[in-house]
């Protein structure tokens, strides 16, 4: 009997291998060193978003609780920031400024907000004004329901697309099997909504009366990374997958993007969430990793400082610690290049609006890369 376990064991994780191994993938390409890096702001713990004021200066926030002014080299903390719940992966998350910024002053950001009746916490996006290094004119334009004590998958990034709307993500909150494809249900999703909050009567589920009509699709796991793509002006993300199926996917409205129905990865035991990679009405990624490389932060190259980089998408690697530029040819990835190998934990990654290009690494800062 002993033996038949053993065998049987062997078996399921030989089955198991062969399910992760990912056929005709493309081979990520060493890192070309062709660039420098220079560290812009020091001594950072989690900097998590980061956006850029009209005088060039930024804001950090760090996920602890702490959103930073930085300026000249002289690091300043905001007041009047809302008390997150700062557990695993919980705390003060993304921030974005309103595209007319210098008109009207508002500032985007998501945290884990204890907001609530339940103990615990869930992913909220607020507005705000900066002044007087405060935070004021404070608006919670959505919050997360219930709260729960489980301290993973928030989400959260938010980006504007080009007619105004913003848009921001809620992981699943580690409930897989009820929240993504429940649409009467927060968590798992990406959310679209009018820039005051208010809900774009054009939204896909805004004439059922039971779902949540902020909801703009369903079936996501934990999507850390968004950004608009530069000509087509669709909303992309990439979702932090289990073990394997890391997924790169173009965000329309009312699709289901399958998850945990469908999953090109396993329990992190090693033991399978499902057995099917498609299904009819389910979307498939543009992309999907495997093994993960637990992807965080995302953008799109397009200034000119980096020829040979133009039009890729730039993912931060969490697990490997590097920056992957994904090179594409429309929607399909046709190459794969390692940068900034063994740089630390990569947080986000942005294009300031100097052209250059900024990453945020864990226990280090903000690093500035710089061509040769």
């Amino acid at each position: 009997m002993r033996n038949f376990l053993i065998l049987k064991t062997v078996i399921l994780s030989t089955l198991l291998s062969c399910a992760q191994e990912k056929k005709n993938d493309i081979t990520i390409d060493p890192d070309p060193n062709n660039y420098t890096t220079e560290i812009i702001v020091p001594d950072l713990e989690i900097p998590w978003g980061m956006a850029w004021l009209p005088d060039g200066s930024m804001l950090i926030t760090e996920k602890k609780g702490e959103l930073i002014h930085y300026k000249d080299g002289i690091k300043k903390t905001i007041g009047n920031v809302p008390e997150v719940y700062n557990r695993n992966q919980g705390g003060l998350l993304d921030i974005e400024l309103h595209p007319e910024y210098s008109k009207n002053g508002w500032l985007y950001i998501t945290y884990s907000s204890k907001e609530g009746s339940e103990k615990g916490g869930n992913t909220a996006l607020i507005r705000a004004k900066l002044q007087n290094d405060q935070l004021a004119s404070i608006e919670t334009l959505y919050k997360g329901a219930p709260n729960t004590t489980r301290g993973h998958h928030f989400g959260s990034r938010i980006e504007f697309d080009d007619d105004g709307y913003v848009y921001f993500s809620i992981g699943d909150r580690g409930n897989r099997d009820e929240n993504p494809q429940d649409i009467t249900r927060d968590g798992g999703k990406i959310y679209r909504l009018q820039d005051n909050g208010s809900i774009p009567n054009d939204n896909p589920f805004v004439n059922d009366e039971t779902s949540k009509k902020a909801i703009f699709s369903f079936g996501h796991r934990n999507p850390q990374g968004m950004a608009i793509h530069p000509t087509t002006g669709k909303i992309w993300v990439h979702e932090h997958g289990p073990r394997g199926g890391d997924e790169i996917n173009i965000i329309e409205k009312g699709l289901n993007y399958g998850w945990p129905v469908i999953t090109y990865g396993i329990n992190y035991s090693g033991t399978s969430i499902t057995d099917i990679t498609s299904k009819e009405g389910m979307e498939q990624p543009v992309y999907y990793w495997v093994p993960s490389i637990a992807p965080s932060g995302m953008d799109f190259v397009t200034s000119d400082i980096y020829p040979n980089w133009k039009n890729g998408l730039l993912v931060g690697s969490l697990k490997f610690q590097y920056l992957e530029l994904v090179e594409l040819d429309k929607n399909k990835v046709i190459g794969r290049k390692k940068l900034l190998d063994g740089i630390g934990r990569v947080r986000n990654v942005r294009q300031g609006p100097d052209g250059y290009i900024y990453v945020a690494v864990e226990n280090k800062g903000i690093i500035k890369i710089v061509p040769k």
